[in-house]
């Protein structure tokens, strides 16, 4: 649980940045390529305020799950990625007017509730799988009491 901030700070930056990307979209309106250079339409789509911001902050969000893939377990940390459904879901309905209605927030709900119970399931930390495989690799002999108590800390 001590990354949890971290994991949360990924769901909602994740969030974010769908929500700029829908808004620069909504605010670029229908999008055609017809009877335009696909390139020159591509560079006016990567370049709209709202778009532009909402990579950046892709960017932002997957540098910051990285560095919580490199702290807890894979298994543990992606599921928290769900609630980032959540969370548009939410903001979208005061944002975009978008519909909200029994069957969402039942599916919200779920996810919530299996949100909870993978962050009930311990804490992944991957340091000490990585750090007892490493000592029973190294070590030519078993680890003594003291190591195997301190492993388990």
């Amino acid at each position: 649980m001590k990354y949890i901030g971290f994991i949360l700070f990924t769901v909602m930056t994740n969030a974010a940045a769908q929500l700029m990307l829908k808004q620069g979209m909504t605010s670029m309106g229908s999008l055609s390529f017809e009877g335009v250079n696909p390139v020159l339409k591509l560079f006016q789509i990567v370049f709209n305020p709202w778009i532009f911001f909402g990579l950046c902050t892709f960017v932002i969000s997957m540098g910051s799950h990285l560095f919580v893939l490199s702290k807890v377990e894979l298994s543990f940390a992606y599921p928290f990625l769900s609630l980032a459904y959540v969370a548009v879901a939410i903001f979208a309905y005061f944002i975009f007017r978008e519909d909200l209605n029994a069957l969402r927030i039942a599916g919200i709900a779920f996810i919530c509730i299996g949100t909870v119970l993978i962050a009930q399931s311990g804490s992944g930390l991957t340091h000490r799988v990585h750090d007892q495989t490493t000592a029973s690799i190294n070590s030519p002999t078993p680890p003594t009491n003291s190591q195997t108590k301190e492993l388990a800390q």
